[in-house]
């Protein structure tokens, strides 16, 4: 089927007034950014200045659009894992000029997104030297029957249908229990006020507990852009871009 995809390529002139462009010869490195439930491959531009943050960075920038799916091959609707994880970077390298190195690739998201940028990361870790969630949906086995703020049961049907998520591919917590020695970076920030915040703390305890690395930003805040809009900014000065000019 037809979808889409918001694309942001570096420029390494100031073309435009009061925006300067950045970025080092040959291939630029690449972020894949991703969107929430309720939202669309064009949320990132409309509701933060993603934009203007990356200019001086040569950083491009791939929002994908994978409607309601968790990034995940539905049970009862379309492969969004498989677009996801095969053919969109193919497909992106086909048409942009993009590194296609691991010390230059990387992933976010928030929300659902968040989710979907650390279960990319865990399932596929050498495609990344770096993931980070924003307010991710980080333990949805979790989530599915949580007492006060429980997943859509129809989202959860289209989804997964019958299939058992806990311990199995499409749970994050279980992707971390049993990842190897070579994972990217991992940044988690969650508002103390989130409505997922219980869902973060539990990945950072398994993390902590398994000796994996993980930057954690545990502040105040709620599920909102004003918060997303504000951390955006610190995962981009987090990534370890190379920054030679």
């Amino acid at each position: 089927m037809g979808t889409a995809m918001t694309v942001l390529l570096p420029e390494r002139s100031s073309a435009g007034i009061g925006v300067a462009g950045g970025g080092s010869a040959g291939d630029p490195p690449v972020l894949y950014l991703l969107h929430g439930l309720t939202d669309d491959d064009t949320i990132w531009t409309r509701r933060t200045a993603i934009e203007r943050y990356v200019a001086p960075l040569g950083l491009a920038v791939v929002m994908p659009q994978v409607q309601r799916s968790f990034y995940t091959d539905e049970a009862h609707g379309n492969r969004y894992w498989t677009f996801l994880s095969e053919e969109l970077p193919e497909v992106c390298r086909s048409f942009f000029r993009l590194s296609d190195r691991r010390a230059d690739t990387f992933v976010a998201g928030l929300s659902m997104g968040g989710y979907g940028a650390m279960k990319w990361a865990l399932r596929q870790p050498g495609r990344f030297a770096a993931a980070a969630s924003l307010s991710g949906a980080l333990d949805v086995a979790h989530r599915r029957r949580h007492p006060t703020s429980p997943m859509d049961p129809a989202v959860w049907h289209t989804v997964w249908g019958d299939r058992e998520v806990a311990d199995a591919d499409d749970d994050t917590v279980a992707l971390l229990e049993r990842g190897g020695a070579d994972l990217p970076a991992l940044y988690v920030a969650c508002g103390t006020e989130d409505f997922l915040y219980e869902d973060n703390t539990r990945f950072v305890e398994t993390a902590r507990r398994r000796g994996v690395p993980v930057t954690v930003d545990f502040s105040p805040g709620d599920h909102d852009w004003g918060y997303w809009d504000a951390k955006i900014q610190d995962v981009l000065a987090w990534l370890p871009l190379r920054r030679d000019g």
